[in-house]
């Protein structure tokens, strides 16, 4: 992403902390004063490539409020595991060895990483879980309201199919990996949005949320219900959309049934203008980032006043009960709120997304500059 969108997102974005002061607040009591400087080390361990977001965007984000707030003397270790768990624990020990001061980790599978959280914290390193829930001691956790993202997605559907939709509805759901917790409850929310309105014909859990996967799962799905009986798809975010897409067209499918998404990935906003997928769940990462990285740094620097106002949320895992979160909003993307959401919030431009081909669906959805 160009840095003048990175920087507009930062100053659209930017969590303030009313009342606390912010990071350099003063006040009353041992919380007045870090416990730490401004020289430390932020490990942020993301889980995987094939959605572009991680790269893109939460990296550039957290690594730059990171620098915002130590006056430049703060830093990020990074490290991205490819969707590889025993690549990410390795990843995990390396931070302990190298003694950062705290952990953001985004863990690849929930549960198989307790070990490590847990060797982390003997070692005296917090650990803040990062859009995914990592089973084992952690101290916070920072990422979307999860179940409220599968109900947009589950409510956009049926608004999608009209009020005639009914029991009758054949509908395939694509969710995602097994292995991640945020995946059953995107599922658990579309499934009370769909429960009892439309028929589940099909469901699949997509392994590694590899569009490929969901590609295969598609085309398993058109060959047993027959392309013409498929009223709708859930698909949990936009990589799996996309490997719907390819499977739907590859069965000579020309007039495509809604399918959600989520992430609003580029390629997938391009494909609601054009009509080929019907909305994403648009999550305001540099939101999401920038709270991390606040959270982070006053976890860090010992600053548990700024620490406790930042997570007012509780959240509990299998390992963990009151867990201290932040939930933050999403919002249901369509063409119709395309400007007002990512293009006015810097995370893309027009002209990012109304590329020459697209010029004509750019008009026709009101996306003119």
């Amino acid at each position: 992403m160009r840095r003048t969108a990175m920087s507009l997102a930062l100053a659209t974005i930017s969590v303030s902390l009313v009342g606390c002061g912010g990071l350099g607040v003063t006040g009353d009591g041992d919380d007045a004063s870090p416990t730490k400087g401004d020289g430390i080390t932020v490990g942020l361990l993301l889980p995987e490539k094939s959605n572009p977001q991680y790269e893109q965007f939460h990296y550039p984000v957290i690594e730059a409020k990171v620098e915002s707030l130590t006056g430049g003397q703060g830093r990020v270790e990074y490290a991205n595991a490819e969707a590889d768990a025993a690549q990410q624990a390795r990843q995990l020990q390396q931070m302990i060895n190298d003694r950062v001061d705290v952990i953001l980790l985004d863990p690849v599978d929930a549960h198989t990483i307790a070990g490590e959280v847990r060797k982390a914290k003997e070692a005296g390193i917090p650990v803040i879980a990062y859009d995914r829930l990592a089973e084992g001691p952690i101290d916070a956790y920072i990422t979307f309201d999860n179940e409220l993202v599968g109900g947009v997605q589950g409510r956009s559907l049926l608004e999608a199919l009209g009020e005639d939709a009914g029991i009758s509805d054949k509908i395939v759901m694509m969710n995602g990996s097994p292995t991640d917790p945020n995946a059953q409850q995107f599922k658990a929310g579309a499934l009370l949005a769909l429960d009892g309105k439309v028929t589940i014909a099909k469901s699949f859990d997509t392994k590694d949320w590899k569009p490929q996967n969901a590609e295969k799962s598609m085309t398993e799905a058109i060959d047993d219900l027959g392309r013409s009986n498929i009223k709708a798809v859930y698909a949990a975010n936009d990589g799996l959309a996309g490997g719907v897409i390819k499977a739907l067209k590859a069965a000579g499918v020309t007039d495509l049934p809604p399918i959600t998404g989520q992430d609003a990935e580029l390629a997938a906003v391009r494909r609601i203008i054009t009509g080929e997928q019907y909305m994403s769940v648009y999550k305001p990462y540099p939101q999401e980032a920038e709270r991390a990285a606040e959270i982070a740094v006053a976890k860090a620097q010992g600053r548990d006043i700024q620490f406790h106002a930042l997570t007012p949320d509780r959240v509990d895992s299998p390992t963990g009960k009151g867990i201290p979160a932040y939930l933050v909003p999403v919002v249901a993307l369509t063409k119709d709120n395309i400007k007002d959401t990512v293009i006015r919030d810097g995370m893309y431009r027009l002209s990012d997304v109304c590329t020459p081909r697209l010029a004509a669906d750019c008009a026709a959805a009101g996306l003119k500059k």
